[in-house]
């Protein structure tokens, strides 16, 4: 086995025992994304470099017996809209030609202190306003979409050229691609995890969160990430999200939805994520069926928060160089000077009535599971996705809109590995816990990945 093939957890475990240095797991990682970048595009920029003086520096630490924790001298990968300080961030646009972070993000910083070794900036949706990042290409089959907006990240980790990797979820842009490439991740709490230096899209529901292999590699990267920052307006006290290891679910109450979440939805999906949901069922997990709240208002909600609130951040840019911005990010930017102030409250209040709602659910229940996405990761190039009574959905409209209420009220979000399609492409699993109840959705998770026997499975190299 090749170091980068290894999946977070068990090189840091190598690290630690000294069977593997961070210079060794570095090469191997740089070597494997020449071998696999040029048929996948996961990134938008590579700092071999630096990420090899990080290794020397991060393997003198560990050989002097100062290893700072379990991300040190581990190569990782970073949305390009997350700042670095001396590199470019990108956002995917032209808008952004000749930009230079002059500081480092939060959780860049907090990345730096752990040890953890950066490989590069991953692509991004322009702006993350998209589900399917059309610079790069599904891990698994480089005809089909990455999925959106932090389709780099997921495709870097499916393809072992990061151990794990960062993205945004503003409408499911952290567990939409990582679905359709069959790996882990996880949007944390809203204000778990602070968002200072990273270009928003959505004031009131952008998060940053971790991609990994595994669900205890996004464990291991989490605490790290999270914590209190005064400079997001919306950061909350960190909290104790460490997951309990369990061998089974007894006890667990795990919400299972009647409506929304199974509709219109792909055969296989739904086949192989009521499948998941028995083998919880089997672990000792108490299945309770749960009707989700306002789920007809979802899409009007989210629409209603995010466009008007993406249009007032770039106002200013899309008046001086409209022509920088690609068609389908453009067109949006301008719609959103349409919707009305009245409209915008609407759904503010709408959104205050479904995380009222929500909490009250997860009263009755401990996590609740259902589908990530509604079908696996369609080709490059289709627009719409037809389903057979007749409804014909944007391919955008389908993937947001079974990650749009965890969004919308907040609550943690996993999604993972599954299953696959007939083709062979991933299937994921989500699970939505209550409130600052990341440790009650990772231990579920990781019983789960656990007695699934399956986790961290790289995506086969594509062929050139």
């Amino acid at each position: 086995m090749s170091p980068f093939e290894l999946t977070l957890a068990e090189a840091s475990a190598a690290i630690g025992r000294r069977e593997l240095s961070p210079v060794e797991l570095t090469e191997s990682v740089l070597a494997r994304l020449e071998a696999v970048e040029g048929p996948l595009g996961a990134y938008a920029a590579v700092v071999a470099d630096s990420a090899r003086a990080g290794a020397a520096t991060a393997e003198r630490e560990i050989a002097a017996g100062r290893q700072r924790g379990p991300l040190h001298g581990i190569p990782y990968g970073l949305k390009d809209l997350i700042d670095v300080a001396g590199l470019p961030t990108g956002a995917g646009s032209l808008a952004r030609t000749g930009h230079v972070a002059t500081a480092d993000s939060a959780v860049a910083a907090r990345l730096a202190r752990a040890g953890a070794i950066l490989v590069g900036k991953t692509h991004t949706h322009e702006f993350a306003y998209g589900l399917t990042t059309p610079q790069t290409r599904n891990a698994w089959d480089p005809r089909r979409i990455a999925g959106g907006s932090s389709g780099g990240s997921a495709v870097a980790v499916a393809a072992g050229t990061a151990l794990f990797a960062l993205g945004t979820d503003t409408g499911g842009s952290i567990r939409v691609p990582a679905a359709l490439n069959g790996v882990v991740g996880l949007k944390p709490t809203y204000g778990l995890v602070s968002r200072h230096g990273v270009v928003p899209l959505s004031w009131s529901l952008d998060h940053v969160g971790p991609i990994t292999r595994t669900v205890a590699d996004a464990a291991l990267v989490l605490p790290v990430l999270a914590g209190y920052d005064p400079r997001d307006p919306a950061s909350l006290p960190a909290a104790a999200f460490a997951p309990a290891p369990r061998e089974d679910l007894r006890g667990l109450r795990v919400g299972v939805p009647v409506n929304h979440y199974f509709e219109h939805v792909a055969p296989v999906v739904e086949s192989v994520v009521r499948a998941a949901i028995d083998r919880l069922a089997g672990l000792g997990a108490e299945l309770i069926d749960v009707e989700i709240p306002h789920s007809r208002h979802v899409q009007a909600t989210q629409w209603g928060l995010m466009v008007p609130e993406a249009t007032a951040y770039h106002e200013p840019t899309l008046r001086a160089t409209p022509e920088r911005y690609a068609p389908d990010v453009r067109v949006l930017l301008e719609a959103g000077a349409l919707i009305t102030a009245a409209d915008h409250v609407r759904a503010r209040r709408a959104r205050t009535l479904m995380r009222q709602a929500w909490a009250s659910l997860f009263e009755r229940v401990d996590v609740i599971a259902a589908p990530a996405v509604p079908m696996t990761a369609v080709p490059a190039g289709q627009e719409s996705v037809a389903w057979p009574d007749g409804t014909v959905e944007a391919v955008s409209d389908a993937y947001v809109r079974l990650s749009a209420p965890a969004d919308i009220t907040g609550v943690p979000a996993l999604t993972l590995p599954a299953g696959h399609d007939e083709s062979g492409l991933p299937i994921g699993l989500q699970l939505m816990g209550r409130a600052l109840g990341e440790a009650t959705v990772l231990s579920a998770g990781q019983a789960y990945e656990a007695a699934h026997g399956r986790a961290g499975v790289l995506a086969p190299a594509p062929a050139h």
